[in-house]
């Protein structure tokens, strides 16, 4: 389908929604004059408005001006917005969720039969163009739908369908996993500010330091193990360093931290 013909919908205009929005419109996908926007306040829609996308306080209004609709609200509040639009479903619709440990099951049993949705989970950096997202489809999604939302998200980062069950692993490892990250940057700079460093230098060194080796994991793809190892030199810095990482438990730390964010998703789709 040319981007010229796609409509596309978000009900819901939070951070990630804009992060899709914003991926969208840079790389061409859909005219800004093909994008409608819902939320209940006008909080979050002036920078949609901006761009030159449309905006409502109507949800049924998205669903009837677009084909394809992400489902980006609080999951608390997915099983109300569906069923006021239910009504408005057909077979032309895509849904998207992005609600987090909503399971397609429970998607296919609040939306008509035969409704073609699919569950995405993105994570935060897609607001800048290098996120991680993972999704999976429903009963009655095509091959072509799959390989539509992907062409739509190829700007946002990587993009990969995989069998449902990793998506609440995904959601632990990624879009938490973020967070982690955060917490140790933001530890190495404190590192350096201890032993007599400016934070703000310290700050960017950290991140710059995380950015560069995320990117020799992905360009050379090396195993972790491996690339550790070749900073290591008998006796040197850095595996005193590690040896400390390791005393505190840093490796096992970390599993238990995607397990906890892992379980407490597959929680929510329980809720």
């Amino acid at each position: 389908m040319e981007a010229e013909e796609l409509r596309v919908g978000f009900v819901g205009a939070g951070r990630m929604a804009g992060g899709l929005g914003r991926g969208l419109l840079r790389a061409g996908k859909v005219p800004a004059s093909n994008i409608i926007v819902s939320a209940p306040s006008d909080r979050n829609l002036a920078e949609w408005r901006e761009w030159g996308c449309r905006t409502t306080h109507c949800n049924l209004e998205v669903l009837q001006e677009s084909t394809v609709v992400f489902l980006a609200t609080k999951p608390h509040v997915l099983p109300t917005v569906l069923q006021e639009l239910r009504p408005a479903v057909t077979s032309q619709h895509l849904l998207i969720s992005l609600a987090a440990g909503v399971t397609l099951q429970k998607l296919q049993r609040l939306l008509p039969t035969g409704t073609k949705v699919l569950r995405l989970m993105p994570n935060l950096p897609c607001v800048l163009q290098v996120g991680a997202a993972v999704f999976s489809r429903g009963t009655g999604v095509g091959d072509g739908d799959a390989a539509l939302l992907q062409s739509l998200l190829s700007p946002c980062g990587m993009c990969e369908e995989v069998p449902e069950p990793y998506i609440n692993i995904h959601t632990g490892l990624s879009g938490s996993g973020v967070a982690y990250v955060y917490l140790f940057a933001e530890a190495m700079a404190e590192g350096a500010v201890k032993m007599g460093m400016p934070m703000g230098l310290a700050s960017k060194i950290a991140a710059q330091t995380l950015l560069g080796a995320a990117k020799m994991l992905l360009e050379t793809g090396e195993h972790p193990a491996k690339l550790r190892g070749d900073v290591c030199t008998p006796g040197g810095t850095t595996i005193h360093g590690l040896y400390q990482l390791e005393k505190g438990a840093l490796r096992a730390t970390v599993m238990n931290a995607v397990q906890a964010a892992t379980e407490r998703a597959c929680e929510m789709g329980e809720d």
